[in-house]
């Protein structure tokens, strides 16, 4: 039970992207955006009537929301899913309230949300508690639900109208993994029908090829390289032909790392964050994140060529195909380099024209959600 959502949440982290963009009817028409604009964190954006229709890209490490005005401009807004319970002492609450951190007060615990927990986490060596877990709501946090409930009314807001569509990506059934995605699935439904909203889902994989190949007739392999998990979806003319999630996600490389360098997973991702290059480590720290990296890039190839080869019913591309690379796990510098280093090891099962990062990775499937929804609309 939340005692007291805090008036603190109303900061986004880095405050809302928006970029110009054209309106899609259909996914035939489908959203183009910029790299979004930043504002400075809690400035607002001009109030302008939304299209019916909104986008959720609910990931392990990050939520996305995505609505487009009737100008046809689209709003993105993200918080980092993580938390970090604190004592809840009169010193620390006035504390964090002058230094505007985001909190609230859960059941007589103060919780503080999204970048600053991952941040205060860093500075206290503590690892922060996450919601969702390789890909999915986290089984063993009791407090999943409040929190990511909390973030999400944030993140989207009231809708338009009674009942508004809202499409939310989902993975793919994982093929290394002893799990489905029928109960998360059933939560976040549940949660987004509490503040208003008629939730639809669409694949993670499938809604990058939706945001990223209008140019290619929809016709090509998305990948959401997230977190939790690696959703592929190999996709012609917009039907899905194939789509699987790998249990191998930017979670995976930190475990790992922190695993062999004895450090804690956070440090791991904010050594990620700061600023490396795949192609050029320059210190022990960095060449165990490579390491992994290369890893994990190898071993999503080695799945889609097997099952391209497996699988029945493959379509036959008269033309060779993009692979577009989304999510935050694929912006490290040198991510695109060292994947189409891996990808020339392989014998792929079918042409490929190029292998391109997405136009915005971290906004990506959130697009592609919202072209979902607008076509539905």
């Amino acid at each position: 039970m939340v005692d007291n959502p805090n008036a603190n949440l109303d900061q986004d982290r880095g405050g809302a992207s928006v970029a110009s963009v054209a309106s899609p009817p259909s996914a035939a028409q489908a959203v183009r955006a910029p790299a979004p604009s930043q504002q400075s964190a809690g400035t607002a954006p001009r109030a302008v009537a939304l299209e019916i229709g909104r986008g959720l890209d609910v990931g392990t490490a990050n939520l996305v929301s995505a609505a487009q005005d009737i100008e046809g401009s689209v709003t993105f807004k993200l918080q980092r899913n993580v938390f970090l319970d604190i004592d809840a002492d009169a010193y620390t609450k006035n504390m964090l309230t002058r230094l505007n951190v985001q909190y609230v007060v859960l059941a007589g615990r103060m919780v503080v949300v999204g970048d600053p927990a991952f941040e205060l986490a860093n500075i206290f060596n503590r690892e922060t508690r996450r919601p969702m877990q390789r890909g999915v709501i986290s089984a063993g946090e009791n407090d999943a639900l409040p929190i990511e409930r909390l973030l999400l009314e944030k993140l989207l807001g009231s809708p338009t109208q009674p009942n508004e569509v809202c499409y939310f990506s989902i993975p793919a059934d994982p093929i290394d993994g002893e799990f489905n995605v029928i109960y998360h699935r059933g939560v976040f439904e549940g949660l987004l029908r509490q503040i208003g909203y008629t939730p639809k889902t669409i694949i993670e994989g499938h809604a990058v090829v939706f945001a990223e190949m209008s140019d290619n007739d929809f016709s090509g392999i998305g990948i959401s390289c997230g977190g939790g998990m690696f959703n592929i979806c190999v996709a012609y003319k917009s039907i899905p032909a194939l789509s699987f999630a790998t249990c191998r996600g930017g979670d995976w490389i930190d475990r790992n790392v922190a695993q062999v360098l004895g450090i804690k997973a956070s440090r791991a991702t904010a050594i990620k964050e700061r600023g490396m290059d795949l192609r050029s480590p320059k210190n022990r720290e960095e060449q165990a994140i490579e390491i992994y990296y290369r890893n994990l890039i190898h071993h999503t190839l080695v799945q889609i060529k097997e099952r391209f080869e497996k699988a029945d019913g493959m379509p036959n591309f008269p033309e060779p195909v993009d692979i577009v690379c989304a999510g935050g796990t694929s912006l490290i510098g040198g991510y695109i380099e060292t994947f189409r280093d891996e990808f020339a090891k392989l014998r792929f099962p079918i042409p490929i024209r190029t292998i391109r990062l997405a136009e915005d990775p971290l906004y990506s499937v959130a697009k592609g959600c919202l072209v979902a929804a607008l076509s539905d609309a």
